[in-house]
């Protein structure tokens, strides 16, 4: 898998975190245990830091990068969806990013909120937890999503991560 230091900024990835053979992680990069990144996904470090929690799973084709201004984090247990684009913002613990949607600088998604897939969650704005941002630009429904609602897709991705980590072999 492609993982690079960019001089001093040098990727720290838990052992006990999966990064598919196909992901590019490059610079000031932290992924925590039990955590997943996968197919074609991009972590670039370069202006800033990014973070990433435990058991979090960043899915295939996500583009996560910083700013010199506002790091990029993205907590504990939070699944961001296929195709997603985060920038200098920051995702709380449980929260779900859906797939092919935007999330800008300074921006902040609560706990266990979800932003919906094709959303654009533009910069300064803030996504309280339990709610929703559905949208270009995001529309926020506040108290609307159960607590636990992502738990048991949150453990799939760590259980699939362990598979594909004993079980995954290239054929050619």
């Amino acid at each position: 898998m492609p993982i690079y230091t960019l001089g001093d900024q040098v990727p720290e990835i838990h052992p006990d975190a999966y990064v598919h053979p196909d992901a590019v992680i490059i610079g000031s990069v932290i992924i925590g245990a039990e955590s997943s990144v996968w197919p074609t996904a991009v972590l670039r470090g370069d202006d800033g830091e990014i973070r990433i929690g435990r058991r979090t799973s960043i899915q295939d084709g996500t583009i996560i990068h910083t700013t010199p201004f506002w790091f990029t984090t993205v907590g504990d247990e939070c699944t961001v969806g296929h195709n997603a684009h985060l920038e200098g913002c920051t995702i709380e613990d449980k929260a779900l990013v859906g797939s092919g949607s935007i999330v800008l600088h300074n921006a902040v998604i609560g706990r266990e909120a979800i932003v919906g897939a094709g959303a654009f969650v533009g910069n300064n704005k803030v996504v309280p937890p339990l709610a929703m941002a559905l949208g270009v630009p995001a529309v926020i429904r506040e108290d609307a999503v159960q607590p636990g609602h992502f738990d048991l897709g949150m453990e799939s991705y760590v259980q699939r991560a362990r598979r594909y980590r004993d079980a995954l072999r290239r054929l050619d």
